[in-house]
């Protein structure tokens, strides 16, 4: 019998989860990660340990807490301030997911001597015919979270277990329903897990190391002031509403300007590119680009984006130049573009560096 551990947030789908594969004659273990608390101690929405606790005594296995707040701390939250306040809108779970979940579990599955570990993201677990481990598009789009994992390792996928790829979420609150666990009509979390009863803008003031910059001036495309904003921490590309200005037309955020302290407006088409260039690369279905190779792919630039056809080109600065066939809105520096085959295996992905206007 192969022993698992799954880790369980408090959620549906993580009990879920461990009920099936305990189902399927795993032994199985229920791990907590215990990655934040606040000040007065609320939870994480990824760690609702009690919910775990009655979860995993439902179900009949075995439940541990263990703390990983320092580790979220260093390696989420600060570089999560951190990029805000450069003017970058960061992705904390795609970051989370490698090295403090996955990174953690793997650690707590030696200690256990168990031979996997599960979570309850609605993906499924290749080997490709290359020999090499990915994450590939649920049956229902709706709920497919490849995007938020294309960082782990070949060696964390090697050892993971996704049994949800092919179930929906009514499926996965009906299983819920019958074996009568509490948190079957338990609401999905949609906000930032550490960011509970505030805006992330109050929690970057509230912790951030340092001053946080103040207003400064809205700007066209030709550099002419046209107003001012409350501070670029409460912006992001492609951000319309909640804006405070009248221009008599529709204007988005074009780009934040850390250095300067601006933020630049443009119409729809002002935010539509054909290129962008990313960083900090993680390879998956594909070895790594050789300097000028070049692959086609489609494309994702947020968690929301349905995706597009580009061709990937690498460079010998260990960077990418990502060419869409059609321009692609909204493309923000700090998130991730997530590269798919078409068969919806993810190939790769990194974090998008530079947004690049006008034609290639």
């Amino acid at each position: 019998m192969s022993k698992v551990i799954v880790g369980m947030s408090g959620g549906v789908d993580s009990a879920v989860t461990a009920y099936l594969l305990k189902q399927d004659g795993y032994d199985v273990v229920g791990v907590t990660l215990r990655t934040w608390e606040g000040e007065e101690g609320q939870e994480s929405r990824c760690c609702e340990i009690d919910d775990a606790k009655e979860a995993a005594r439902r179900i009949g296995i075995p439940h541990h807490t263990f703390n990983c707040k320092a580790e979220f701390e260093e390696k989420v939250t600060r570089p999560f301030i951190q990029e805000y306040l450069r003017g970058r809108t960061p992705n904390p779970c795609v970051i989370c997911n490698r090295v403090v979940k996955w990174d953690r579990m793997l650690y707590y599955a030696e200690l256990l001597k168990a031979d996997y570990i599960a979570t309850g993201h609605y993906a499924f677990v290749d080997r490709l015919p290359n020999g090499r481990y990915t994450v590939r598009e649920a049956a229902h789009s709706e709920k497919d979270q490849t995007y938020m994992l294309y960082r782990l390792t070949q060696e964390q996928l090697a050892r993971t277990l996704m049994p949800l790829g092919s179930y929906a979420k009514s499926e996965v609150r009906n299983i819920a329903e019958q074996i009568g666990l509490p948190i079957a009509s338990k609401p999905d979390s949609q906000e930032i897990c550490f960011v509970t009863n505030e805006s992330y803008t109050d929690y970057i003031i509230r912790n951030a190391s340092g001053p946080v910059p103040g207003p400064g001036p809205f700007v066209d495309e030709a550099g002419k002031v046209v107003g001012e904003h409350k501070g670029i921490i409460y912006y992001t590309v492609g951000q319309r509403k909640g804006l405070g200005i009248a221009l008599g037309h529709r204007v988005y955020v074009k780009a934040i300007c850390a250095e300067q302290n601006r933020i630049v407006l443009g119409n729809a088409e002002d935010n539509a590119c054909r290129r962008i260039v990313c960083d900090s690369l993680n390879y998956m279905g594909l070895k790594d680009l050789e300097d000028g190779e070049a692959v086609r792919c489609f494309v994702k630039v947020r968690y929301s984006h349905a995706g597009q056809q580009a061709i990937l080109k690498a460079s010998s600065d260990g960077t990418v130049e990502v060419l869409f066939d059609e321009p692609v809105r909204f493309a923000a520096p700090g998130q991730s573009a997530v590269f798919y085959d078409n068969q919806g295996c993810v190939l790769g992905g990194g974090l998008i560096r530079d947004v690049l206007f006008g034609e290639p």
